[in-house]
């Protein structure tokens, strides 16, 4: 009878060393293949005083994007910038648009500046030029088109156009107020 407990004695070490083997073995692949990067909003890159033109079809300028300070984050796929700056070339009237941060969503799509936002349309050599600031606005770059549904006050020389909520098309060159609209108008001089 000893000589059986003797012998199972090896084959019972032998078991629990296949078996902390095989646990450890486990424990150490889920570790290894674990990583909380996406639960985090860590950056993983970032550029200062960046530029990104983009140009049409026919190989002219349409566009251009600059930033003081561009960070971007994986968890969400968004783009944080600093003191943005956006310009559209299109038309006889360039706009240029400027803002105390910026927000570039995943895809590129849309651009959300925020905090004294504000664009400027050239002037013509009949007409001065259009400046407009509001909170915030949502530019969407690919139809030159930009919206806000906060507070927006509109100036063209000594006219002034203040409402709630606006829609700008670049490309018609049309403002469009959707609330609350009070303004003062210059009359033209002939």
């Amino acid at each position: 009878m000893r000589t059986r407990i003797q012998g199972l004695f090896p084959i019972a070490l032998m078991l629990l060393l296949v078996g902390l083997t095989f646990w450890l073995q486990r424990a150490s692949e889920i570790k290894g293949n674990y990583s909380d990067s996406l639960l985090r909003h860590d950056p993983d890159y970032f550029a200062e005083n960046f530029s990104v033109r983009r140009f049409g079809p026919s190989g002219g300028l349409h566009s251009t994007l600059a930033a003081r300070k561009m960070v971007h984050y994986p968890d969400d796929e968004t783009t944080v910038m600093t003191e943005p700056q956006m310009s559209f070339f299109n038309g006889p009237r360039p706009t240029r648009l400027s803002a105390k941060e910026g927000l570039v969503g995943p895809d590129a799509r849309e651009v959300t500046l925020v905090g004294n936002v504000r664009g400027v349309r050239a002037a013509t050599a009949t007409d001065p030029e259009i400046v407009y600031t509001s909170s915030h606005l949502t530019v969407f770059p690919d139809d030159e088109v930009a919206r806000t549904s906060a507070a927006v006050t509109i100036t063209q020389g000594a006219s002034i156009v203040r409402g709630v909520g606006m829609e700008a098309d670049n490309k018609t060159q049309i403002f469009q107020l959707l609330s609350q609209v009070s303004s003062t108008i210059e009359k033209k001089r002939r």
